[in-house]
């Protein structure tokens, strides 16, 4: 759940990338930081616990500088400690590198630098390795500072790597230039106006630029206050389109609520509405859902469902199995997607898979989703939409826990009535159109608390 925020362009660097850091807060941290290039010193905050606290630091003592990295951190190698806390810098402390994913084989790419000499390392991470890698290749290359020489050192330590990541990275002696890349892990370009920007979710950015690139696996990208070039990890050119951003800074913020759980718990009326809004047809009895991309016939045909997904995900997925099982009457199973990627799965021709995801980039059902032979799954911004198809879009949510969570239950009882209507059109008319009119008369109370309890009122 770590984030990453980078910008190059005309203003100040650090009220930029402090709040994206603070949009990503929801995520879950333990640690923060930044790096920011003032002329060609790095000026570095980064301490273990919470934003508050690196906001402090660079209250005390402001960094100055037009472009920059920053980055929270949910521990993976190593405790909780200030030295732990991203970003990392190379030998020779000219690179800062933000790390999300894990590296595999750092170890024996640490022992490997350590042989060569000359390494010291001040942390327990994979992500100083990294940056010592990438720093190292750059030494070797012969020539002057330039965006070339740093993007080809990046490319061929990413080569030698082994595992996850979404990497943004500077060098002080390089101006106006940041380098990202990915594997496994999310990134987004975000174009602006003389500005641009990296994030590992769009909802950092969105206050500065709604033009948004969603790079893919194995993509690098060299990026400048006014222009950016994007190509592979093999030095092939990118390919790539600028999609808009459906949703403005006001939907990722806390408004008036304390925290965003209280939020979302207040989003899910409208976020259950929004889920049903145009999908549910009481002429026919039926619910429309656009992205299955399924006929009457091929929906008779499946004889098994798998429900898959991680978290809150999951949980969702549970209400699923009764809700699908209850109004279709087929056999559902629900599979962690840990697991299910992993273990050998019998699947057969009449199997669909749902695979569910809060966020739309979660690693092992992006993975549980490649191993199954059709996929469907309930987000918009991300890897989803690229290369799968859609059946629900909830929208985006500051919070992920629990309004995605009801939005994906509903889209399962939608696809529930849909399969059940192409199987017992003439059999049970008289009970799907009743499931349709009752969703369609759901009102706060019932979706927020049950029907007969109290609901809470969100602050004035």
């Amino acid at each position: 759940m770590c984030g990453i925020v980078g910008y190059v362009g005309r203003a100040e660097a650090a009220p930029i990338l402090l709040d994206g850091l603070r949009r990503l807060e929801y995520r879950g941290y333990d640690s923060a930081g930044v790096a920011i290039v003032n002329g060609r010193q790095m000026e570095t905050r980064k301490c273990a616990g919470r934003i508050a606290n690196l906001a402090k630091l660079m209250t005390e003592k402001p960094p100055s500088g037009q472009y920059g990295i920053s980055h929270t951190r949910w521990a993976t190698h190593g405790k909780v400690t200030d030295e732990n806390a991203h970003p990392h810098f190379d030998q020779s402390g000219k690179i800062a590198l933000v790390h999300n994913g894990v590296i595999e084989n750092y170890a024996a790419l640490r022992e490997q630098l350590e042989r060569e000499g000359g390494h010291k390392f001040t942390s327990d991470t994979d992500t100083e390795v990294l940056a010592h890698l990438i720093g190292s290749i750059y030494e070797q290359i012969d020539g002057a500072d330039s965006k070339a020489r740093l993007v080809n050192a990046t490319r061929a330590a990413l080569k030698q790597v082994i595992g996850t990541y979404g990497i943004a990275l500077v060098h002080s002696d390089i101006k106006e230039f940041m380098i990202g890349a990915r594997r496994g892990s999310p990134l987004v370009l975000g174009v602006g106006k003389d500005e641009n920007f990296l994030a590992s979710d769009v909802s950092a950015i969105v206050a500065h630029t709604r033009d948004a690139v969603y790079l893919n696996d194995f993509d690098i990208v060299a990026v400048s206050r006014d222009k950016f070039e994007i190509s592979s990890v093999g030095g092939e050119a990118g390919n790539y389109q600028i999609s808009k951003v459906e949703f403005g800074a006001e939907d990722v913020s806390k408004g008036d609520f304390p925290h965003y759980m209280l939020k979302e718990i207040f989003e899910q009326p409208n976020s259950v509405r929004d889920a049903m809004r145009g999908r549910l047809n009481t002429e026919e009895c039926t619910a429309k859902l656009g992205g299955l991309n399924m006929t009457a016939a091929e929906l008779r045909d499946v004889s098994r469902v798998v429900l898959t997904g991680c978290g809150t995900a999951l949980h969702a997925a549970l209400v699923g199995e009764y809700l699908i099982e209850q109004l279709a009457n087929i056999p559902v199973e629900v599979e962690y997607a840990s697991e299910f990627r992993h273990r050998n799965t019998p699947m057969s021709g009449n199997t669909l898979v749902f695979a569910i995801s809060q966020s739309g980039e979660t690693a092992d059902t992006l993975g549980a989703l490649r191993e199954s032979r059709r996929g469907l799954h309930a987000r918009r911004a991300g890897d989803w939409c690229r290369r799968h198809q859609v059946i629900y879009l909830a929208g985006h949510h500051s919070g992920v826990n629990r309004t995605v969570a009801g939005a994906n239950a509903a889209s399962l009882y939608f696809a529930g009535i849909a399969r059940d209507r192409s199987t017992r059109s003439l059999a049970r008319p008289g009970r799907i159109g009743a499931e349709v009119e009752r969703s369609n008369s759901l009102d706060r109370q019932e979706i927020c608390r049950g029907r007969g309890n109290v609901v809470l009122r969100p602050p004035i």
